[in-house]
């Protein structure tokens, strides 16, 4: 018996010592723009907001995982670097690209070999063409509809030039540690996700794409008028709340102005 249980103590501390640290993160906010909605009462299937009209940032997160960098989401189209666009009920402005705030922390285009994508909406997918070379999550039923609309020149690399893609009907472990987790959140679009990043120091941190869109919306559970299914939305908010409960996580709101300061302000980082 003494043999064996020194046999068994020997493994656990061989396999302790071979077991790999956790890979280092760090998570920045991004500025992809600001937007004005001209008619607020689009983001209600209620008509909860008629006649009103709110201003909502666009905000795109880097995560560092060791030595991976993986873009969150892609902004507005660089094509609105300066200037401020009507189109429809949004009036649309861009102040920065991605890949210059990405220069003043040190990191290249080519660097980003990850983007993940909440949602196919050109204010999350405007920028993509930029990181061409990286491998793209995103959900199977958005980049079909990207395909077939006016968005399928965003998503060229990834069908004309073989840049690599994995399309997701579910939830992906992003770098296979739980670390940073996209959540099947469908309903605002087909395939829609949000994202979970565990920070070591900060904690859990919950990126909402556009499962809400601010946080009075959130708070009424509204649901937008050009949500593809009402019911895939609120059973995903369901779902979202539950695990906000049971992570006790930090909720981003990725259009809310006032959620900006939850994370620290660019260039730093929550870690």
């Amino acid at each position: 018996m003494r043999a064996l249980l020194t046999a068994l103590a020997a493994m656990f501390v061989a396999g302790s010592a071979g077991a790999a640290p956790p890979a280092q993160m760090e998570l920045w906010r991004l500025d992809c723009g600001t937007a004005v909605v001209n008619d607020l009462d689009i983001f209600s299937d209620t008509f909860a907001y008629a006649g009103k009209t709110k201003r909502i940032t666009d905000s795109c997160y880097l995560i560092r995982h060791g030595e991976n960098y993986l873009l969150w989401d892609a902004g507005l189209p660089g094509a609105l670097l300066g200037k401020t666009v009507n189109s429809g009920p949004f009036t649309m402005s861009l102040s920065t690209r991605i890949v210059d705030q990405l220069a003043r922390i040190g990191v290249k285009p080519e660097q980003v070999t990850l983007v993940g994508i909440s949602h196919r909406h050109d204010d999350h997918t405007g920028q993509l063409t930029d990181f061409a070379k990286a491998t793209l999550f995103i959900g199977a039923g958005d980049f079909e509809a990207m395909k077939k609309g006016e968005s399928a020149a965003l998503i060229a690399p990834w069908t004309k030039t073989g840049a690599k893609l994995e399309l997701l009907t579910g939830d992906k472990d992003v770098f296979g540690d739980g670390s940073v987790v996209m959540l099947a959140t469908p309903g605002h679009t087909e395939n829609h996700h949000s994202l979970l990043v565990r920070l070591p120091k900060t904690g859990p941190v919950l990126l909402t794409g556009d499962l809400y869109h601010f946080t009075e919306n959130r708070t009424t559970r509204g649901v937008p008028s050009f949500n593809t299914s009402r019911a895939d939305t609120l059973a995903s908010m369901d779902r979202f709340e539950a695990i906000v409960k049971r992570l006790k996580a930090k909720v981003v709101i990725q259009h809310e102005p006032d959620d900006i300061a939850k994370l620290p302000a660019f260039p730093q980082s929550a870690q």
